[in-house]
């Protein structure tokens, strides 16, 4: 005889669990969907066209998305040579930097920009000779770049490592036994086949950095990026001028989801 908890599952009896679960995980589902439903129509699209087109806010835009290029551009070309060597290694010492690297997610972003700051600030000995140079670390497009490639480069070296780490050796193991350097294998063999998780690592870094907040602010006030003009807004003149950048950051997370779904990769998998 099977027991009774599945006797009762079998026949329909009263406790339902998956529907039990269901119910339960429906009231974190609705905490998640009744805001952004609520900031869709807290304003009527006219006003929040009208206030999109401001000076400020099409600035804001603007900074964001250079930014954000220009330190996923970044976080690519310096994250994709990490992952691929911390998929390939073992040992302490590989456990050790992946710790490193997954460190900026979990530091509070105000954090993050007060640790730059000790290295990147106007007094110290890196900011200085940049500032001698006539290049400025703070207060400028390149602290913006700095502050989000901080917090938003993890994620290519995360996602891009589960990518690597999932092609099969062999495949590789044949390539150099062809007589391939390890270079054209991984241009050829390893990249080919982690694409999608690569480039979703890639989108997941782009997203993070136009949404980053804490360490920019710390950093680079000006020129301000979207969450920082959502802030200036909410603080001078109330939430409902911030409103319309933060349709923009929504549309921006909403469009990250479709890649993502596109690709058919779960990230955190």
């Amino acid at each position: 005889m099977f027991p009774k908890r599945y006797r009762t599952e079998a026949t329909g009896g009263r406790f339902d669990w998956l529907s039990v679960a269901f119910l339960l995980g429906a009231v974190l589902l609705c905490y998640y969907l009744v805001p952004l439903v609520s900031l869709a129509v807290a304003q009527p699209p006219g006003a929040v066209l009208d206030r999109m087109t401001a000076p400020d806010v099409v600035s804001a835009a603007w900074t964001s998305l250079l930014a954000s290029l220009a330190s996923t551009t970044v976080a690519t070309t310096f994250g994709l040579p990490l992952a691929y060597w911390l998929a390939r290694t073992d040992g302490p010492v590989t456990t050790l930097l992946t710790a490193l690297v997954v460190l900026p997610l979990v530091l509070p972003p105000i954090v993050s920009g007060m640790v730059l700051l000790t290295v990147v600030g106007p007094n110290t000995f890196v900011g200085g000779l940049a500032a001698a140079g006539g290049l400025s670390l703070t207060r400028s497009l390149v602290g913006v770049v700095l502050a989000q490639t901080f917090v938003a480069s993890p994620f290519v070296v995360v996602t891009a490592k589960a990518a690597f780490e999932s092609v099969d050796r062999s495949l590789e193991a044949a390539s150099r036994s062809l007589g391939k350097s390890r270079a054209t294998t991984v241009r050829r063999v390893t990249l080919p086949l982690a694409w999608p998780g690569v480039l979703a690592g890639v989108t997941l870094a782009f997203a993070r950095a136009m949404g980053e907040f804490g360490a920019t602010i710390m950093l680079a006030y000006y020129p301000r990026t979207m969450p920082v003009e959502i802030w200036v807004s909410f603080t001078t003149l109330g939430l409902d001028s911030a409103f319309p950048v933060a349709v923009v950051l929504v549309g921006v997370a909403v469009a990250t989801l479709v890649v993502l779904n596109a690709l058919g990769t779960n990230p955190l998998e």
